[in-house]
């Protein structure tokens, strides 16, 4: 009984941090939209990509892509890959993906 128990409990927490990853792409791509939209449009990628990054811990900041774009509405897209048991270490082949957008602040 013990390893379908230990199984079980695995298979639970890989769950816990596919649900995670999920709300960091969320939360990153909120913040970066967030603060595209009062960036200037040629500081805009780079306030974009400080924004998405600077919430997220090094296992999930290490292979994550933050982009934003567009004028008038901004939006902003942020990719990080899933953990496999331990955040740091190898990760699934396939990626979360956030995606928020905003109209852009007037003066």
């Amino acid at each position: 009984m013990m390893p379908t128990i230990i199984v079980t409990l695995i298979a639970l927490w890989q769950v816990v941090l596919v649900g995670y990853t999920f709300i960091l792409a969320g939360n990153a791509a909120d913040e970066a939209v967030r603060q595209a939209t009062a960036a200037e449009p040629g500081a805009r990628q780079a306030a974009c990509e400080a924004a998405g990054l600077k919430h997220l811990s090094e296992a999930w900041r290490s292979g994550a892509d933050v982009t934003c774009g567009g004028s008038g509405y901004v939006t902003a897209d942020v990719k990080l890959e899933v953990p496999i048991l331990f955040p740091g270490t190898l990760s699934f082949p396939f990626p979360v993906r956030g995606h928020a957008g905003a109209v852009e602040e007037a003066d």
